[in-house]
């Protein structure tokens, strides 16, 4: 199947609930054959793909989200204010002029409230920040911050407990924000110990990823430095789908501005993960931020002077019938689709859809057990531009787009990220730039250095993820594959066994072998007073040396270095291309499937080959329905 679901947003837009980040539903990878689409809507009914399904734009302006509308309301003077519901029942928590916590209740959605109730003396003032949540109709928290310290109070068993501080540290706190999703999931804004403005998470927990009652350390999200001219304030968090998050940046400088940056996370990660993607800019000047809430599959927002609504899963929209040919080429480190529609009458000259619409595309066939695709059952990219074309008086249109890595190259890191040795492994400092580029990160299988090896590790300002990325795999033998939208690790095996054989139940249509040369055969690594080579001595004797020298400061042994210029050689061996085939389409393929290999007029009989790069063909006018798949050594 195709889908087209939006995964970004313009600074200039205000766009749906999607256009924040992909729900989670959308990571389902469990297929039915019988909800797959007819035989009419596949094409040909014996081979060809499913169908394909476009969600809608993002939905550009504030109008998108409905008319924004003023609202007063006249009652009490607070420093600060807060509310939460849970069914019919409302809180509202408000800091009083004379620094006192006062709670105010309603049960019938807000329509009557009870008086106002005295919580106590905080020693409130005009910097004292609230937040609350409930987690169901007996429990609920609210949070306060007075300077520096974050206190909780929580309604259990009919009361509400005593006033009890957190065991984090920053300077001041400019904003708060709750809600539960197994923990009580906090964000918070302000300054740390160093005075540099930022937006952190943690949790108290509640027995899910921490400890009942035990607050858990502060994750860096947005850091600036002191003198900067920014600060950050006024977070909210919600989870309609999945983690969202809003909160002001404001810059004091020439030029200055104050608007609201939102975010999301992954859908399968938990909160105190912290995997989140790149905060970007929403178009709105805000000196104090938007609440955001849900319910009946609509994500709401809302400020002082207006309010917005938008659906979080809105309908996709269905291209199959116009599709006239695909062409999808998987590379290692790059993915592009080209898919062209028919336009005779001009259905496409105002679509539906955007750029930046994430497209789902599903190869599949007609069997005795129905329409059926692989699993996971949809490729997964992102539209990013769109071609109209008159040939021949023939008009077309042909959308391009492109996989997970175009993302990681777009991604560019605003500041400096550095670990220090010991304190993440490879796999969790290649989770968060994958995150930060709005990417799930998975494995099939991995290898054991990819979690055992913590090495010193930094991100230069300016520096593009997929430069990151590269880096990080140069350090140990994995590789990256995407399957749906989901990048995963694959550990390459000498030994690895066929996944699918070819030449003989499987037709190779074409077949072409080549003998190549490596494009690296000598691989010199120095670190400190470390300097060690590694060969190919059968490639230097036939076309003298071609060689790379590396600088690695995390090296720390010559065992060390001899992995590190060995999996340089590997990785060179298994980009070296042995051959091609043509095949009938075979939808169940992942790039670095080990096949098997006859062809008996070439000397060909079960060999096995690693499939380096994967072109997948569909032109239904001429019937051609199949694969050219290049090969490289195991």
């Amino acid at each position: 199947t195709v889908a087209l679901v939006p995964l970004k947003i313009s600074p200039t837009s205000i766009a749906s609930a999607e256009a924040f980040g992909t729900p989670a539903l959308k990571y389902n990878q469990i297929v039915s054959p019988t909800s797959i689409a007819t035989a009419e809507a596949f094409g040909s009914p014996t081979i060809a793909p499913g169908p394909v399904t476009i969600s809608p734009s993002a939905i550009v302006s504030e109008e998108a989200f409905g008319t924004p509308f003023v609202y007063h309301y006249v009652g009490v003077t607070s420093y600060a204010v807060s509310a939460c519901s849970y069914g019919s029942s409302v809180l509202l928590f408000r800091v009083g002029e004379d620094g006192h916590l006062y709670r105010r209740e309603s049960t019938d959605n807000g329509d009557s409230w009870g008086s106002w109730v005295d919580m106590g003396d905080i020693i409130g003032d005009a910097d004292f920040r609230l937040a609350c949540c409930f987690k169901d109709a007996d429990e609920a928290i609210v949070l306060y911050s007075t300077g520096s310290t974050v206190y909780r109070r929580r309604l259990s068993g009919g009361s509400w407990e005593a006033a009890a501080s957190w065991s984090n540290s920053l300077n001041s706190i400019t904003g708060i924000a709750v809600t539960y999703m197994g923990d009580w999931n906090v964000a918070v804004t302000g300054t740390d110990t160093s005075d540099r403005p930022g937006v952190w998470t943690c949790i108290l927990g509640d027995g899910y990823s921490g400890a009942a009652g035990t607050w858990y350390s502060l994750n860096e999200l947005m850091i600036a430095e002191d003198g900067s001219g920014i600060s950050y304030h006024f977070p909210s968090l919600d989870m309609p789908d999945v983690f969202r998050m809003f909160f002001i940046e404001t810059y004091s400088g020439s030029e200055a501005y104050s608007m609201p940056y939102f975010t999301y996370s992954l859908p399968t990660a938990d909160f105190i993960d912290n995997l989140w993607r790149e905060p970007v800019p929403f178009n709105l000047d805000s000196d104090y931020g938007l609440g955001m809430a849900h319910a009946s599959g609509y994500v709401y927002l809302s400020c002082p002077y207006g309010h917005w609504s938008a659906e979080i899963t809105p309908d996709p929209v269905d291209l199959s019938a116009d599709i006239i040919g695909a062409h999808l080429s998987v590379k290692p480190t790059s993915g592009e689709l080209e898919l062209t529609l028919r336009n005779d009458d001009g259905r496409y000259n105002s679509p539906a859809f955007t750029r930046g619409c994430d497209i789902r595309l599903k190869f599949g066939y007609h069997t005795t057990e129905g329409a059926e695709t692989a699993s996971p059952d949809y490729i997964g990219v992102t539209l990013d531009s769109i071609e109209r074309t008159l040939k021949k008086g023939r008009s077309e249109v042909i959308l391009h787009a492109l996989d997970g890595w175009s993302l990681l190259y777009n991604w560019i890191a605003r500041y400096q990220y550095s670990w220090a040795a010991s304190d993440k492994n490879v796999f969790q400092i290649l989770s968060f730039v994958f995150a930060r580029a709005g990417i799930e990160l998975s494995s099939y299988s991995t290898s054991s250095r990819i979690t055992s090896y913590e090495p010193a590790f930094t991100i230069h300002p300016g520096e593009r993820g997929m430069t990151a990325v590269k880096r990080l795999l140069s350090l140990v033998e994995d590789v990256i594959c995407f399957v749906g939208d989901t990048a995963y690790l694959i550990d390459r095996q000498a030994d690895d066994t066929a996944d699918y054989a070819y030449g003989i139940d499987h037709k190779v249509s074409e077949c072409a072998m080549f003998e190549s040369s490596m494009s690296i055969n000598l691989a010199l690594t120095h670190t400190g007073g470390i300097a060690v080579g590694d060969y190919r001595w059968s490639e230097i004797n036939l076309v003298y040396d071609r060689l790379t020298k590396e600088f690695d400061d995390n090296i720390a042994s010559e065992a060390d270095a001899h992995l590190y210029g060995e999996a340089i050689l590997r990785d060179a061996e298994l980009q070296t291309i042995a051959g091609s085939i043509i095949v009938p389409m075979n939808v169940a393929h992942n790039l670095y499937d080990v096949v098997e290999l006859t062809v008996p007029h070439l000397d060909i009989s079960a060999i096995l080959y690693r499939l380096a790069a994967i072109d997948y063909y569909w032109i239904p006018e001429k019937g051609a329905y199949n694969q050219r798949l290049l090969l490289s050594g195991v």
